[in-house]
């Protein structure tokens, strides 16, 4: 295969049955009866995410802006890059990464792409997140918003982008979005250039919106 005929594709197999023996605050687990290929049936048990968007924040001194905050299921405070839940059916994407990036570091940019698309984990939950490159950052005007909970903890530190490589190739850190947004971020520079990234209201058909 040629590097442009490798792309996934869209593709739903017959559903006999369905069920949510669990439903949550933001997330439930669905268990539904899929039909094989071979006829036979098989009960699969996944995740129902609402999707998601994180920001890759990168200065003019070529520094990521990342925060470290306690993840209560993997027992860790993880250095992430912003993030958070699209929390409105057919949201813009792009104005939930500007809230997050705001609402997280008390930050504004003036130039947003799309630097990626991902599923977290495609064989256990549908979440879908949209990694965006924001650049031109300024502080961001009036008063900080108000965190709670696990994000009252967080820390705020601008890294070198070299050093976030070499602790993600380290297996020092760990989270996704920052893993995939940091190294795209260097594909991308050593590829065809930032500037060539699709624009920031690029379709997502894993999670359309209106523009």
């Amino acid at each position: 295969m040629t590097g442009s005929s490798i792309k996934d594709i869209p593709e739903e197999w017959e559903v006999r049955g369905t069920r949510t023996p669990f439903q949550g605050n933001k997330t439930s687990v669905r268990q539904d009866d899929v039909v094989m290929p071979d006829g036979s049936v098989v009960t699969r048990d996944y995740q129902v995410h609402p999707g998601s968007v994180a920001v890759l924040a990168l200065d003019d001194e070529g520094r990521v802006l990342v925060i470290r905050q306690y993840r209560h299921p993997v027992r860790e405070k993880l250095w992430e890059i912003p993030a958070g839940l699209l929390d409105v059916p057919g949201e813009n994407p792009l104005h939930a990464a500007q809230r997050e990036l705001y609402e997280e570091a008390h930050v504004k940019a003036e130039d947003w792409r799309v630097l990626t698309d991902v599923y977290t984990t495609p064989g256990g939950c549908d979440e879908a997140v949209r990694i965006f490159l924001a650049r031109n950052l300024s502080e961001a005007e009036g008063a900080r918003f108000e965190v709670e909970d696990e994000e009252a903890d967080m820390e705020l530190a601008r890294v070198p982008v070299a050093d976030l490589v070499r602790g993600v190739l380290a297996g020092e850190l760990h989270n996704n979005c920052l893993v995939v947004g940091v190294l795209s971020l260097v594909a991308a520079e050593q590829g065809d250039g930032l500037d060539t990234l699709r624009p920031a209201e690029a379709p997502w058909p894993a999670r359309p919106f209106e523009a």
